[in-house]
């Protein structure tokens, strides 16, 4: 066996050694499980990280599953029960308002489209399946943040808005506060945040917890989703999401996010 595929097989031994009754492992617990050096595997955890395989927990240490294989499922999820209890309330969506319909997570900072239902008209705005936004621009993004602790909205703040010097940028206690009203009103609002011309409204699938497990979001162009039409929308995406929760277990997302929240 060559070097680069004994690499790869270990590798994939690290990922294998995550079960759902241990999510959670410390690099010596790993070195441990699939008898291998520390240092070898402190190598392939930092390679397995930057590609997102991988994400550690930087409070406790502890390494888990990265929502990276979220993205590469997309092109499988017609075979996941998250696909296929999530499409039939998007189509509802989407045949009553006649504009793009999405389903996203929480990825860190951003947020992952899981599945997109795309406007029969002409001139239609959608993100691809997989694709990541920062959660702070978007309206999947602030109907998730809206329901999650302080300090973990901060990091998300301080992650997506390093670097920018946008004019138009708002502060962090303005963002605060947007997100403050989208919590009590139950759905978020984005007019033109991050990309001119383009507006969209979410809200959020709620576990027992109240923790956010998922948005659902309706997006369009600006003068077809107008600022006046947006509340309407937002409070008929809202009866959808209580819906779901009433109707349906959340079994697969519930599982998602217990391997992914913050602890």
């Amino acid at each position: 066996m060559s070097q680069s595929v004994r690499s790869v097989d270990r590798a994939l031994e690290i990922l294998l050694c995550f079960t759902r009754d241990e999510p959670t492992r410390s690099l010596t617990q790993i070195a441990e499980a699939i008898n291998m050096s520390k240092t070898t595997v402190h190598r392939l955890l930092a390679t397995l990280e930057n590609k997102r395989f991988i994400t550690r927990d930087k409070t406790t240490g502890l390494y888990r599953l990265g929502l990276r294989f979220i993205e590469m499922a997309s092109l499988v999820l017609q075979d996941v029960e998250l696909h296929r209890w999530a499409h039939p309330y998007l189509q509802r969506l989407l045949t009553e308002f006649g504009e793009t319909v999405d389903l996203s997570v929480l990825d860190g900072s951003h947020v992952v489209y899981l599945e997109v239902i795309e406007s029969p008209q002409r001139l239609k705005l959608a993100a691809a399946v997989g694709q990541r936004l920062p959660a702070s621009f978007t309206a999947s993004g602030k109907a998730l943040m809206a329901y999650l602790p302080e300090e973990q909205i901060r990091n998300i703040l301080n992650e997506n808005l390093a670097g920018r010097t946008d004019p138009a940028l708002r502060s962090i206690p303005e963002i605060l506060e947007d997100l403050k009203r989208t919590a009590e009103r139950g759905y978020a609002i984005a007019e033109q945040e991050y990309e001119e011309g383009i507006n969209a409204v979410a809200a959020p699938i709620l576990d027992t917890s109240k923790y956010p497990i998922a948005s659902i979001a309706i997006v369009g162009p600006s003068f077809r989703l107008t600022a006046d039409r947006l509340p309407a929308l937002g409070e008929s995406i809202q009866e959808m999401t209580k819906v779901i929760s009433s109707e349906v277990g959340l079994t697969a997302l519930s599982e998602i996010v217990t391997k992914t929240r913050p602890r």
